[in-house]
């Protein structure tokens, strides 16, 4: 169902504003709600923002007088596309979000469908208390999404589904009823639950030996909740019916109480079906939580982060992790020892550790990304379950299945409940990829059917599975579904497509309507064979981008967390680029939607390391930016700060009075015609250069073991200090410091403002010149870290995988990476000094920040590594137009953190412009890493 009687997107914006609801129907906003983390792209009439219950009842009554389709959305999150629709997409996260009350003595809590799934996590804690099912996407994922799909997450084996733990639920049903359901209600005050208890009264039989057969049968609508003997729970009923029967308007959430102490018992086995084999002995150990992993998801990890960021895992191909809990410790321990003794594993591992088991439990959650990092792999067969004794089989013969149709995946999951998640390498942009898709999906239904099992196990059915239906159901269960779908939603308004007369599975998939983008880019795009439309797909939609809170050592989104907008997700920006590649809804480079998505874009390549299936947007906003002004004329600021190693050298011929200029009022009228935010001081230019002291340093070099240190425009010109602070500690650990012969520039500033043929130009020579030293062993030292970030990542899409580059980039470290190494070497002793660590974007996310922890440890330092970015970044934060989100950003989180550490607490800042917001912003000294070591 599209658009009613061709009514106009207009038209139904100006209806709904009407009625006093916020809407949006701009190309740009629509692009951004035609997907969710799905294979499908619906593009939505309008997308509207409810304030408030009263605006969504509003809102459903214009979609009933207009004859339009309503899909309600959360986070977006859904696997299975039952977050998008073609009429108005009614999106709760944005303003419907508070959590109205906890209530620590009834174990209670009331909130709004919006809130996001953490916050309530937080706000329960205080109490001792949670909310039992825990989703991977819990950072992010919202209550009302999650009672949409009844989720459940990894320790709803302990804690129950979402259907397990509700109390009451506010709603409005397709016809305008607003009602509360409760377990127990009489139907009689209700003219829909009425009319839902006769249906049910007259399908028990049904009911009662199709549904609810075991704990993970998800598809379908769950009735056997309505039975006489299960209390006719409404709300339990309601739970997992996908939007499709009326909008949620709030709930109240049965909590429980967090457990003292848990443990984790890791077991090992030969294969994943092994691991599966194993599962029904472990049951009887009352686990928390059984999940199972497989060692093609850690060699990932591996691979991107380095064995460091991998916790020992016990022998084998695929493990189990077991979560136990218990009153105490020992408790906990012991029931972990108890698991182990039951297992049939090849090998295990009892960790106690809470670091060492967050750090398993974050590559679990990030599985499906992860999987999507070094291969093809997609949604689409996500979630389906079988009774756990069943699930070893289950997966062997599922793995026949794929070899059959040419396609591989990676399972992991639920194991304790017998969910399986798998992403696959379904040929969807490839000529007859979607009846790959089709005939796999029809087949993959039958075998989960002839197990006993259900193609949904807790993502719902979907778009991607609601025609698959017939193959578990029976006609008399079907048409008990459409009964209650006729009573709730006759006109069928409410999320159509899903479930109740579902759309074919293979209509309005993504990837077969984009076209390629192959030539005339800049960058080489070498992850994506050279396709930028390959480049943006890699955005799977799963939305970590729009976590709550910044999760500890990660970066993304830092623009989504300051405004709080789809639009300034990683994920927006991603959609509308999907758009362009599409090409009937955004046209072209020269779109205004495409400028509109990534003005706030800071560039931070934090998602090239937190996204999961390693989006770039850094690397696609340079692309953009080089697409849309090639031989075309550039915004000021392209030309003030992407020349800016230019200025800086003119400006070393005379700095004091270059200063001078640009602190006087001239300097306010260069601003203004540079393009830059008039409440932005500029920074001064340095007395001396770095190099020019370097050059006039007494006495002859001492002796040691040479390091070329690489000397960026930001440390000669502005920052000379940090230089020489790196140059005496150096020396100090034996090292014979040494520059290049001559200036030499990364480009960064040209590459960052999409002038991207003069940083191939200003590269390949900086390449040239370094290459030799890097193939006679020369470690190069970086101290600027997104400088140092160009040689180690940059380099390769400007220039191509080239022997040069890769010693180059081999060869390149910072300086702690450097130090850590060197032997015999050790910091100078700092007990006793609080750090409060800025690390820059580029280095988290790109160089990795972990020697510069592992060195501040070892002098005996209490390190806070702040999350998230500084807001600055490079020339964003300097920019007309920046300045206030700029703030923003560094209020989320660097900010706070000075405040809280206090003025005897040491700030540690790599960068330049996290040093310069610092100063600017908290008025606060912030020092190098090299200024530390070389102050003691």
């Amino acid at each position: 169902m599209g658009v009613g009687d061709g009514i106009s997107p207009g038209a139904v914006a100006r209806a709904l504003r009407r009625a006093g609801v916020e809407a949006d129907v701009s190309v740009r906003r629509r692009a951004e709600y035609s997907g969710d983390a799905s294979l499908y792209r619906v593009v939505p009439a309008a997308v509207a923002f409810p304030r408030s219950a009263d605006d969504a009842v509003a809102a459903l009554a214009v979609c009933r007088d207009l004859g339009v389709p309503l899909t309600a959305r959360g986070a977006g999150t859904s696997i299975a596309g039952n977050a998008i629709g073609p009429g108005v997409v009614l999106d709760f996260s944005r303003h419907l979000n508070r959590i109205h009350r906890v209530d620590p003595e009834e174990r209670t809590a009331q909130v709004d469908p919006g809130v996001v799934l953490d916050d309530l996590q937080r706000a329960a804690a205080v109490h001792g208390l949670r909310f039992g099912p825990d989703p991977s996407t819990h950072s992010r994922c919202t209550i009302g999404g999650m009672i949409g799909n009844n989720a459940c997450g990894s320790r709803a084996l302990g804690y129950g589904r979402t259907a397990d733990n509700l109390v009451e639920l506010d709603l409005v049903t397709g016809t305008g009823e607003r009602l509360t359901a409760r377990r127990g209600t009489d139907p009689s005050g209700s003219p829909a639950l009425a009319a839902l208890a006769r249906v049910v009264g007259e399908r028990l039989a049904v009911i009662r030996t199709e549904l609810g057969r075991f704990g993970r049968q998800v598809s379908g609508y769950s009735l056997e909740h309505l039975l006489p003997e299960r209390g006719f729970d409404v709300p339990a009923a309601l739970a997992g019916t996908e939007g499709t029967l009326g909008v949620l308007l709030g709930a109240r959430l049965r909590l429980t109480a967090v457990p003292a102490a848990t443990a984790l018992a890791v077991l090992g086995y030969r294969d994943m079906a092994s691991a599966a084999d194993d599962v029904p002995r472990l049951l009887p150990c009352s686990p928390v939580a059984v999940e199972g992993l497989d060692r093609r998801i850690v060699d990932v990890v591996g691979g991107l982060r380095g064995a460091a960021a991998l916790p020992e895992l016990p022998l084998g191909a695929g493990w189990l992790l077991v979560e136990t809990a218990g009153p105490t410790p020992a408790a906990a321990r012991d029931a972990a020892g108890r698991v182990i003794a039951a297992a049939g594993a090849e090998d295990s591992r009892l960790i106690t550790d809470p670091a060492e088991a967050a750090a398993l439990w974050r590559i679990r959650e990030d599985g499906a990304g992860l999987v999507a990092r070094t291969a093809r792999a997609h949604p689409g067969w996500e979630d389906a379950a079988v009774p756990p004794a069943r699930l070893g089989a289950y997966l062997r013969e599922f793995e026949d299945l794929l070899a059959a149709h040419g396609l591989t995946g990676v399972p992991f999951g639920h194991f304790g409940d017998g969910c399986v998640h798998v992403r696959l390498d379904f040929p969807l942009e490839r000529p007859g990829g979607p009846a790959v898709f089709r005939a796999f999906l029809e087949e993959a239904a039958r075998l989960v059917a002839r197990h006993g099992g259900s193609m949904s196990g807790e993502h719902g059915d979907g778009r991607a599975r609601g025609e698959l239906l017939p193959a578990m159901y029976s006609p008399a269960a079907l048409a008990a579904f459409g009964a209650v779908k006729a009573v709730f939603d006759p006109d069928g308004l409410l999320n159509p497509g899903v479930l109740v007369d579902p759309a074919p599975l293979d209509a309005d998939l993504r990837l077969p309507a984009a076209r390629p983008l192959r030539t005339g880019l800049a960058l080489a795009h070498h992850r994506d064979g050279g396709d930028f439309t390959r480049a943006v797909h890699r955005c799977t939609g799963v939305g970590k981008c729009r976590a709550s809170a910044p999760a500890p050592d990660t970066v993304m989104c830092p623009s989504y967390l300051a405004t709080r907008d789809e639009k300034d997700s990683t994920r927006g920006r991603a959609r509308v680029l999907q758009e362009l590649a599409n090409g009937t809804l955004v046209r072209g480079w020269q779109a205004p939607e495409v400028a509109e998505a990534l003005d706030l874009c800071l560039a931070c390549k934090g998602c090239s390391a937190d996204c999961p299936s390693g989006v770039d947007m850094a690397a696609y906003k340079a692309e953009y930016l080089y697409q849309r002004y090639r031989r075309r004329l550039r915004p000021a600021s392209h030309y003030a700060l992407g020349l800016l190693p230019v200025w800086a050298r003119l400006a070393s011929l005379a700095p004091g009075l270059a200063n001078r200029v640009l602190s006087g009022p001239l300097g306010g009228l260069g601003r203004a015609a540079a393009g830059l935010d008039r409440r932005r001081e500029l920074p001064r230019f340095a007395p001396q250069t770095f190099r020019e002291w370097f050059a006039n340093r007494p006495g002859p070099p001492p002796a040691g073991e040479p390091v070329l240190l690489w000397v960026d425009t930001f440390t000669d010109h502005f920052g000379p200090q940090v230089g020489r602070s790196a140059v005496r500690v150096l020396e100090r650990a034996g090292y014979r410091v040494v520059l290049p012969d001559r200036r030499l520039c990364c480009g960064l500033t040209t590459i960052t403002t999409g002038q991207l043929d003069s940083a191939r130009r200003t590269l390949r020579r900086t390449v040239a010149a370094l290459a030799p030293h890097a193939e006679a062993g020369l470690p190069i030292v970086g101290l600027e870290p997104s400088c140092t970030a160009v040689l180690r990542g940059d380099a390769a899409e400007l220039l191509g995988a080239t022997a040069e580059v890769a010693a180059v980039a081999g060869a390149t470290r910072t300086l702690a990476e450097l130090l850590t190494a060197t032997p015999g070497w050790s910091p100078p002793p700092l007990h006793g000094t609080r750090v409060v660590a800025q690390p820059h974007c580029h280095h988290r996310a790109v160089l990795g920040w972990s020697a510069d922890r592992e060195l501040l440890t070892r002098a005996g330092t209490t390190v806070d590594a702040v999350a998230g970015c500084c807001g600055l970044a490079g020339s964003f934060g300097a920019e007309r137009g920046h300045y206030e989100t700029s703030v923003r950003v560094a209020e989320t989180s660097l900010l706070p953190a000075v405040r809280a550490a206090g003025p005897d607490a040491t700030l540690l800042a790599d960068g330049f412009s996290c040093r310069t917001q610092l100063a600017q912003l908290a008025h606060r000294e912030s020092l190098h890493l090299a200024e530390l070591l070389d102050r003691r």
